[in-house]
This record gives C-alpha cells, structure tokens and sequence, in this order.
C-alpha cells in the first residue's frame, strides 16, 4: 500500500512537472520563396532561412507536424514547451533546393500550401509531383492553396453569387482529390490566397473537414477561429531575426469575445472591440497598431473591454489592427491582430452578406 502511495506522489510530481513544460498554444511560421534572386517582399536568402532555422534549434524550439499539432491544441492536447511550426505558401520550386535540405539536416518537419495549376502544367518555377514526394518522405506535409491562387472573394464579370461558390468549392475540391492522387493523403489544411475569406468560405472550409489559414498575425490556441487561423509572416521586411524571437516567443491575447464589424472595411474607420477572460492582466500595457497609421485610440468601456479605432479610413486593399500587452513577467507578449478588405466597386468583391 505504502508502495502504492510513493508510485502515486511520483507520478503526480511528473505530470506536474511535465504539464509546467508543456504548451497549449503555437506559433505558425509563414514563407514563401527561399532565394536570393526572388521578390524581396516574400522571400528569404537561404543564409537567412538557415539562422532561422539555427536559432530554432539552438534556441530549444519543438519544430512539430503542423496538423497533428493544430488537432491536439483543438483537442486540449497540451504540445510540447516551445512548439513551433513552419509553413510555405505557393509551391515554389526554391524551397525544394535552397530550403529542403537546411530543413532535413535539422528533421524538420514543413508544410506546403501548393496551387496545383503551375505544378500541372510542370512550371519550371514550381515542385513537382516527384520532388514533394522526395520532401514528403523527409517531414514535408502538402496542403491546399487552391488550382489557381485566386482572390476568393472576387466573382468574375457577370457572374452569380451561386456560379461564383461554385468555381470555389471546384478550385478546393481538385486540389484535395490532387494530394489524394499524386501524394497518397491529403492533410486537411487549407491557406487563403491573399489571407481572403468570409463566413461563406470559412463555412466551406468547415463542412469539407479543412482547417484554413488566412493572413492575420498572431498565435494559434484553442480559442481559435480552426478556419481562419493566424501566421507569422517570416520573410521580406519579417525576416530580421530580432523581430522574429518575438514573435516566438508570443502567447495567444486572452480574448474572451471579439467584434470586428465584418471582414470588409468601409470609407469609415475601423474599429476592433476586445473583451477579456477574467484574470490579471497588463491592460493598461495594452497598445494597437493600425497598418500605415500608426497607435490606434483606445476606449476602455470596461476594466474587461476596449475598443480600438483606426484614426482614418483605409486605403483600397487589407488593412489591419496589430494588438500586443506584455505578460505579468514581461518576458513574452500577447498577441493578436484582424485584418480587413477594402475594396473598390469594379474588383467584383462578393457582398459582405454573401
């Protein structure tokens, strides 16, 4: 019995130990090109890809499997301390030869977003069918982008809302009976083309089992929106590493409601209104960023919730609100951000009741 007790308090003591390294939130990393020679704003040289991936490892990051990952934290499933997890977007044919081989050398594992259209017709810029199996064989998982990378949000001239959904869900369909085909599986995991979407995709992507990525920073946990999750990006003017231990090091903004408006910005100002869960926090450190403005104002209706507004409207294009506060130990920060499409009447953007 006395044997019995000892084996409990030792067991309770690991998993206490363990529980205090584990992690229920993850950081998604998000590349595009991995060249020197590619457009600046989406790539990274391979020196700087490979001092990411060095300070990863030197750092005591976790490199997990992005949806075994994303399933365990929907699943309450604590990751390991310092879980991170690296993503491309677009399939081009650099990330096979400049960053393939620093990711083996470290077994780490990757996800993909491929469009299949440049693969199809066997671009030169783009992997082929042969390479990612190759990558596939050595951690590399293969997602959906769609057949042809296009804003999802746009109909084409003269074209119904019901003709429109059509083309959409044929642009998701093919891609996932691709990855079936060509690679054995697909994973489930869907990133927007531009981080477009609205409550129409995302019910899509819900129904079809996908778990989808848009463009907005911030850190994944189980509070997240699973079709409409948030990324890093790590290339062009985010490649400075400096920048990037931040952003690593960040947590989940301890949100309990959230009210955006919608996912289109008008010729007014936006707004973002935040409640947060009970517990102490840093509020008063709370500070939001609105892209090219600068701070935005914040009105605290409550010791719980705020509301940031933008100081003018945004100009045509995706505009965003960055909200950080640090923790109680100042060491790491909170962090989320929204993002929202202005467009102009002749871009064909399907209504925001749609």
């Amino acid at each position: 019995m006395l044997l019995k007790v000892r084996c409990g308090i030792v067991i309770g003591v690991l998993s206490a130990s363990m529980m205090s390294q584990a992690q229920d939130y993850l950081p998604v990393l998000q590349y595009h090109h991995v060249s020197a020679t590619s457009p600046k704003s989406t790539s990274v040289t391979p020196e700087q890809f490979t001092e990411h991936m060095d300070y990863l490892k030197t750092a005591g990051f976790q490199v997990v499997d992005l949806r075994s990952a994303l399933d365990d934290l929907k699943d309450n499933i604590a990751l390991p301390e310092k879980a991170v997890a690296i993503t491309f977007d677009d399939a081009y044919r650099n990330i096979y030869k400049a960053g393939f081989p620093i990711l083996k050398e470290r077994s780490f594992p990757f996800t993909i977003f491929i469009n299949t259209e440049p693969v199809e017709r066997q671009s030169r810029s783009f992997l082929t069918w042969d390479q990612m199996k190759e990558m596939k064989a050595s951690g590399g998982a293969f997602a959906n982008h769609t057949i042809s990378h296009p804003y999802m949000l746009r109909k084409n001239e003269g074209e119904s809302d019901s003709a429109w959904l059509g083309r959409m869900t044929n642009e998701v369909d093919t891609v996932e009976g691709l990855l079936v085909e060509k690679l054995g599986s697909s994973p489930k995991m869907m990133a927007y083309p531009y981080g477009e979407s609205n409550i129409t995709i995302r019910n899509m992507m819900k129904e079809k089992g996908l778990m989808a990525f848009g463009q907005q920073s911030g850190v994944v946990s189980a509070d997240s929106d699973f079709e409409n999750l948030p990324r890093f990006p790590a290339s062009g003017a985010y490649a400075k590493l400096s920048t990037l231990k931040t952003k690593l090091n960040s947590k989940p903004m301890p949100i309990a409601s959230i009210k955006t408006g919608g996912d289109f910005a008008t010729d007014k100002p936006v707004s973002l209104n935040l409640t947060f869960k009970q517990g102490k926090y840093r509020l008063k450190d709370l500070v939001c960023y609105v892209s090219g403005q600068g701070k935005a104002e914040l009105d605290w209706l409550s010791d719980s919730e705020v509301v940031a507004t933008a100081s003018r409207p945004f100009d045509i294009g995706r505009g965003r609100i960055n909200c950080t506060m640090p923790d109680n130990s100042g060491r790491q920060y909170y962090w989320y951000s929204n993002v929202w499409i202005r467009s102009e009447a002749n871009e064909g953007y399907i209504s925001e009741k749609s």
